[in-house]
């Protein structure tokens, strides 16, 4: 793969790297990536290589740990277009509140902590 115009290994610069949103905020962790089509699976030779489309994220220690593949359905994805530098972490050119991927988050946030007294504002 190719970041302005340098070679990287996908595997070892993005798989399990943190992602942090443009205000440096940890968003998740990177689990797999997805790339453009490749019409028959199998890239025939003199064809350009595929592009990263989205990176992954989710729930995937189960079948880290038992094998197989979640549903595709399960993964959040994050636009490629979003990466603004690749790094010892992935930093992105938006704000995570943007992204599904913290919808539990969220949801625990407003559901949750928000109805407990005290919760909707930062300790004094």
């Amino acid at each position: 793969m190719t970041s302005a115009g340098k070679m990287f290994d996908a595997v070892m610069h993005l798989l399990d790297r943190q992602v942090l949103d443009v205000d440096k905020m940890p968003v998740t962790v990177v689990d797999d990536v997805e790339l453009s089509d490749i019409p028959s699976g199998r890239i025939p030779p003199g064809t350009p290589a595929p592009v990263i489309t989205n990176l992954l994220a989710g729930s995937v220690l189960g079948t880290r740990m038992f094998g197989g593949r979640p549903p595709s359905s399960r993964l959040n994805r994050i636009r490629w277009r979003h990466v603004a530098e690749l790094g010892t972490a992935l930093r992105l050119n938006i704000r995570g509140d943007q992204l599904d991927v913290l919808w539990t988050e969220r949801w625990v946030r407003n559901r949750i902590i928000g109805r407990i007294p005290g919760g909707r504002h930062d300790p004094e």
